[in-house]
């Protein structure tokens, strides 16, 4: 809360940014956190079969790590994406990001000193971009993921545009 000239507070309130991200990220979050829970799950299940006497609790843990694999696979991604959101103003680029921990990122154009974009082979697979903006702040970058990849490339066209015609050094 801020004091006004006169001692009046006046309260600031954030609005979630207006963009949601594209609806096939919920997939492309859903297969990622397969592929890890496969891995996870996969480490008990390996040494189980090498590991004779422990086999049946290796095998168990192997067997409760994938069947929260599989919970959270199907949960998760789904929150994350009614959570996720996005926008670009001339003044600034909004993101807010969490399913448990929610957090809001605003970088202001003036302190934008790189704008990029990523696509790796499961991204592509399902047809998104992730934008990164590289800010002068000692948090960095903020990331846009879950984009359709022709947004992405006009969001970073746009963002470069609006940074180039902003006052500023961006440090």
């Amino acid at each position: 809360m801020d004091e006004g000239a006169r001692g009046e507070s006046a309260v600031v309130r954030l609005r979630p940014p207006n963009h949601m991200l594209d609806e096939r990220v919920v997939g492309w979050w859903r297969v990622q956190s397969l592929i890890g829970t496969a891995v996870v799950a996969g480490v008990p299940a390996v040494l189980a079969a090498f590991i004779t006497p422990a086999r049946g609790w290796l095998l168990a843990v192997a067997g409760v790590l994938a069947v929260l694999g599989v919970v959270e696979a199907f949960t998760v991604p789904a929150w994350r994406f009614r959570v996720h959101r996005w926008e670009v103003t001339d003044e600034a680029v909004y993101v807010r990001t969490g399913a448990f921990w929610q957090e809001w990122h605003i970088a202001p154009m003036s302190r934008i000193q790189r704008v990029d974009t990523m696509r790796g082979p499961l991204e592509r697979a399902f047809g998104l971009s992730t934008v990164t903006v590289t800010t002068a702040s000692s948090r960095g970058e903020i990331k846009i993921e879950g984009l359709d990849q022709q947004l992405a490339a006009e969001l970073a066209d746009r963002l470069t545009r609006i940074t180039q015609a902003t006052p500023g050094d961006a440090t």
